[in-house]
C-alpha cells in the first residue's frame, strides 16, 4: 500500500510538477438553477467543432485507436484504419496555419448560433490548450500556439458564448489505463489501479487550467462513456461550481447535471426529469415513453448534438451531408420539444471550414433571419408531433412550422382562441376562421419557404 503510494505520489510531482501550483479561489455561492441556464433556454442553435492532429488522417477523433474496424463499421464510424502508432504521432505534422478564430465565430454568427462548444480534448488525450500538465498538446506541435486561447479572445471580441468539451477518458495518461497494453483492450480505463486517483488529479489540474485561463466558461461538456460513476462526478462538479458558479454542466460524468444530451438522434417525446432514464448517449430506444406536454417543472433541459455529414472529425472521404432544409427541419423539431441543436462541425487540417459545412451554415442563418423569433427563446408547443410540421411557443405566440405546405387552406384542431395570424416571411397577415378549437387558415397555393414556411398565431 505504502509503495503504491510512495509510487503514485513521484510520479505526481515528476510528470506534473506544477499541480501543486494551481490556483485554489474562494468558494461562492452558486445561483439558482432558473439564473444559470436561462441564457442556454433562449438561445436553442450552437456550433459544437471537434478538432485535432486526427483531421490531418481523415479518420474519426480518437476512436481508430480504441474499437475494431468491425466496431467502427457497427458504430457507423469513418471506416479508414490507423495504427496507434501513426495516430499517436499526428503532432508532430499538425500546423493549421490557416486557423482564423474570428472567421470560424462569425461563421457560427452567421449561421444564427449564439454559443459555441470546443473539445479541449478528445479520448484520445490530446489537448487543444497548453496545459502544464502534459507534452502532448498544442503548443508542442509545429502550430506552437494555443488555438484554445486564439478561440476564446475571438469569442469575447465577437460576443460569442464558449464552453469547453473535455473528454474524462484518455488514452495518453499512464494513470487512465496500463499503457503497455494495446488501448483497444482498456481504453474503458482502470479505476482499480493505484494510479487512478493520480489521474483524476490530473483531471482536476487541467480542468482549474480551463475555467481560470481563458475567460468565463459558458459550460463543460464532459464525454465520459461508460461506467460514468467512476470519474467521480460530484468532485468535478464541486471544483466547476467553485471556480465558476454560472458555468453549466451536461450529464455524462455520472450525475445528471445542468442537461441532458442525446446524441445523432432527436428524442421521439418531449424529455422529462420524471423519465425513467436520462438521454445521454447514441441510443434513440432509450427515451421518455409519453408524448403528453409536460408541466413546465418536469421538463428535463436538454440538448442534442448532430453532425453535418457522419463524423464528428474532418473527413475528406464523407461526402454524405444532410440537406440545408434537414438541418432547418432538425432545429425546428429540437426546438418544437424544448431543447437546444448543437450542430457541429470538424475544421480541415489547415484550420478552416470546408466548403460544404459553410454553405449549410449561411442557408440555417438566413431562415433564421426571417423565422428566428419562431426559434430563440421559444419553448415547446402545446400540439405535438403535428402530420405537416412542428410547432413552438413563445409568450402570447404560437408558431406553426410547416414542413408539409398543404393545398387551399391550413386546418388545426386543439388551440385555444387565436386573434391573429401572419407568415413570417413579409409579416402578410391571413385569413382564418376558428370554430371552437379548431383553426382554419386559407394559405397560398405555393409554401413561401423552400425549407421551412412559419405561421405566427396570436392567442387572445
Amino acid at each position: 500500500m505504502f509503495k503504491n503510494l510512495l509510487f503514485c505520489l513521484t510520479l505526481l510531482f515528476t510528470a506534473f510538477p506544477q499541480a501543486a501550483r494551481s490556483a485554489q479561489p474562494a468558494r461562492v455561492a452558486t445561483p439558482t438553477s432558473t439564473d444559470r441556464t436561462a441564457w442556454f433556454r433562449d438561445a436553442k442553435f450552437g456550433m459544437f467543432v471537434h478538432w485535432g492532429p486526427y483531421s490531418q488522417a481523415s479518420v474519426e477523433a480518437s476512436w481508430p485507436i480504441m474499437i475494431s474496424v468491425a466496431q467502427l463499421e457497427r458504430f457507423k464510424l469513418a471506416p479508414r484504419t490507423i495504427s496507434y502508432e501513426d495516430y499517436v504521432a499526428l503532432p508532430k505534422t499538425f500546423n493549421p496555419q490557416q486557423f482564423d478564430p474570428v472567421a470560424l465565430v462569425r461563421l457560427a454568427k452567421a449561421a444564427g448560433q449564439r454559443y459555441m462548444v470546443f473539445t479541449t480534448k478528445h479520448h484520445d488525450g490530446f489537448c487543444m490548450f497548453d496545459s502544464a500538465y502534459t507534452d502532448y498538446r498544442i503548443t508542442q506541435t509545429p502550430y506552437k500556439k494555443d488555438i484554445v486561447a486564439e478561440l476564446a479572445a475571438a469569442c469575447r471580441a465577437e460576443g460569442m458564448r464558449l464552453g469547453f468539451y473535455y473528454s474524462p477518458p484518455d488514452m495518453h495518461h499512464p494513470g487512465f489505463r496500463d499503457k503497455t497494453k494495446p488501448s483497444t483492450e482498456n481504453w474503458h480505463g482502470d479505476p482499480t489501479r493505484a494510479e487512478w486517483f493520480l489521474y483524476l488529479d490530473y483531471m482536476e489540474a487541467q480542468l482549474r487550467e480551463l475555467l481560470t485561463r481563458y475567460g468565463d466558461v459558458a459550460l463543460i461538456w464532459f464525454d465520459g462513456l461508460r461506467q460514468q460513476e467512476k470519474y467521480d462526478g460530484r468532485r468535478f462538479h464541486k471544483v466547476i461550481h467553485e471556480l465558476h458558479p454560472q458555468t453549466l454542466i451536461n450529464n455524462r460524468i455520472g450525475l445528471p447535471g445542468d442537461y441532458a444530451t442525446p446524441e445523432q438522434f432527436i428524442p421521439a417525446a418531449i424529455p422529462t426529469k420524471s423519465s425513467a432514464v436520462a438521454l445521454a448517449g447514441t441510443d434513440p430506444s432509450i427515451q421518455p415513453a409519453s408524448t403528453a406536454v409536460p408541466a413546465p417543472a418536469d421538463f428535463q433541459l436538454w440538448e442534442t448534438c448532430m453532425t453535418i455529414n457522419d463524423t464528428w472529425a474532418y473527413n475528406k472521404f464523407d461526402a454524405h451531408y444532410k440537406s440545408a432544409t434537414k438541418l432547418i427541419q432538425s432545429l425546428v423539431e429540437v426546438a418544437s420539444k424544448g431543447g437546444n441543436f448543437l450542430l457541429n462541425v470538424g475544421p480541415t487540417p489547415e484550420g478552416t471550414i470546408q466548403p460544404e459545412f459553410q454553405e449549410r451554415l449561411r442557408t440555417v442563418g438566413e431562415w433564421l433571419k426571417v423565422n428566428g423569433d419562431s426559434i430563440y427563446g421559444s419553448t415547446y408547443g402545446p400540439l405535438q408531433n403535428l402530420s405537416f410540421g412542428r410547432m413552438t411557443a413563445q409568450g402570447k405566440n404560437l408558431y406553426l412550422h410547416v414542413f408539409d405546405w398543404p393545398q387551399g387552406a391550413l386546418q388545426v384542431d386543439g388551440l385555444p382562441p387565436i386573434s391573429g395570424v401572419k407568415l413570417m416571411a413579409g409579416r402578410q397577415p391571413l385569413k382564418f376562421s376558428q370554430n371552437g378549437k379548431q383553426l382554419r387558415i386559407e394559405i397560398a397555393s405555393q409554401a413561401p419557404d423552400s425549407h421551412v414556411s412559419v405561421l405566427e398565431l396570436t392567442t387572445k
